[in-house]
């Protein structure tokens, strides 16, 4: 039996355009869609700021 995914919720936010731009590239280049690229980088973003600082 597979593990369950992590449940998804929707939001709603705004972001600068520029900003939506160059997640949209990136994403493309990591063949992923927007909205995972965003939770990875997100994800990535949390779990550094819960790094020890050296």
């Amino acid at each position: 039996m597979e593990p369950l995914k992590p449940l998804k919720i929707k939001v709603s936010i705004s972001l600068d355009e520029e900003i939506i731009e160059k997640i949209k590239l990136l994403a493309e280049e990591d063949d992923r869609p927007f909205s995972s690229y965003v939770n990875l980088v997100l994800r990535n973003h949390l779990r550094s700021l819960e790094e020890p600082k050296q």
